[in-house]
């Protein structure tokens, strides 16, 4: 069941990374400046964010099996409209609806880890499907870099689309939700009442710090490579994946890093809080990125920063399902997530900006630096778990 969210989560992102790698190919044929990029991605981050409040409601209603499968062809049939893309504008339009049914993705895949997982299970559960995006990425480069100088960015588009429909077959062949022997019961919480909660909206917050600095490293990284250390599209196909690996083992550490915290006697939510504020501080490593000259070392830091991230939220993704219900989780991390969306957007903007007018070192120095921000409102504004949830976890 975790391996349909991982080659999900695969799909998801392959299908956004693809605008990535295709994206110095894209600025040149359009004529694209910075500006006009960020922007792109934005309306991408725009769709996403404001769905991430729909989404999760509605798939905690509609059921993971059906919730999940019209997210993916949603997010398809989007892909596969890229081979029309005409000019910025275009562009943007066919990002934002990428952006609604994408939105999807990981509140369902985090009530598959809800309905299926214990406890001590989440974060490795967590871990495994979050991999998914980190793959993506990997693959994305060095194969829609080939496509691309095979076949055009046209058929990189439609060939990765495509793949989601294949992935939909499967899981509708497959997927089934637990016996109730299998779960814990909870009544679902009103939506009204989640958003009321301390934990949701200082989570939410929380969220608001970390994403944007994964985004700006997906989005980004390529069209760094290629104007900082004149990389071109072949150079960024074999070089580009490197800190994807590395990220991908960023979610095994995450996996393991809170519940080694718990075998030591520390309770579940400070073990979740301290392994997220230790991946914080690995994310500090995009600063000496910038500064150096070497376009190795530069990738090398900016490896630790994103294995950084993905450390801490397959954390995050742990703690949504500590403290909430399988009924209620999907909700809670799609506003969790629409935090996510409205500082991605907003740093994705100001770094645009800042890139077109100054260079990239303000922006490393800033996605180094906001993590711990994120860490903070963790320790000071979230407190105690839910006590409702609290009861459910003891009888987990």
């Amino acid at each position: 069941m975790i391996g349909l969210a991982f080659f999900a989560t695969v799909i998801n992102y392959l299908d956004r990374q693809t605008l990535s790698v295709v994206a110095p190919v894209l600025l040149d044929h359009f004529h694209m400046d910075s500006i006009d990029y960020s922007r792109v991605v934005s309306s991408f981050l725009l769709a996403y964010t404001l769905m991430n409040g729909i989404s999760g409601p509605l798939i905690d209603r509609l059921g993971t099996r059906t919730g999940y499968a019209l997210c993916m062809l949603w997010w398809s049939i989007s892909s596969v409209l890229h081979v029309f893309v005409t000019g910025a504008l275009s562009l943007g339009i066919f990002r934002f609806l990428l952006g609604m049914g994408e939105a999807g993705n990981w509140p369902a895949a985090v009530k598959v880890v809800a309905e299926w997982f214990p406890l001590r299970e989440r974060a490795l559960a967590s871990g495994i499907f979050n991999s998914g995006a980190t793959i993506g990425v990997i693959v994305a480069p060095p194969v829609i870099a080939a496509i691309v100088l095979h076949f055009g960015w046209q058929a990189a588009f439609l060939m990765i689309g495509a793949l989601g429909f294949v992935w939909l077959v499967a899981w509708l062949a497959i997927y089934r939700t637990p016996l109730e022997g299998e779960l814990v019961k909870c009544a679902p919480l009103p939506v009204s009442q989640l958003l009321r909660m301390r934990f949701v909206w200082s989570f939410t917050l929380s969220k608001m710090f970390l994403d944007p600095a994964w985004y700006f490293y997906v989005f980004w990284f390529p069209e760094y490579l290629k104007q900082v250390h004149k990389f071109n599209l072949a150079s960024i196909g074999k070089y580009a994946w490197i800190p994807f690996l590395v990220a991908a083992l960023g979610n095994i550490m995450g996996g393991f890093l809170s519940p080694a915290f718990m075998r030591r006697g520390m309770e579940t939510a400070k073990a979740r809080k301290l392994a997220i504020s230790v991946c914080a501080v690995l994310m500090m490593s995009s600063i000496p990125a910038v500064l150096s000259p070497s376009p190795w070392i530069a990738t090398g830091c900016v490896a630790v920063a994103m294995a950084g991230y993905t450390g801490a939220n397959v954390t995050q993704l742990a703690f949504t399902a500590d403290a909430f219900s399988k009924d209620s989780v999907a909700s809670v991390w799609g506003f969790a997530s629409m935090g996510a969306g409205f500082g991605g957007m907003l740093f994705t903007l100001i770094a645009g900006w800042v890139i077109q007018h100054f260079s990239y070192a303000p922006v490393f120095i800033g996605f180094g630096l906001i993590p711990l921000v994120c860490s903070t409102i963790l320790w000071t504004l979230t407190g105690p778990l839910p006590k409702r949830e609290q009861r459910q976890e003891s009888v987990a």
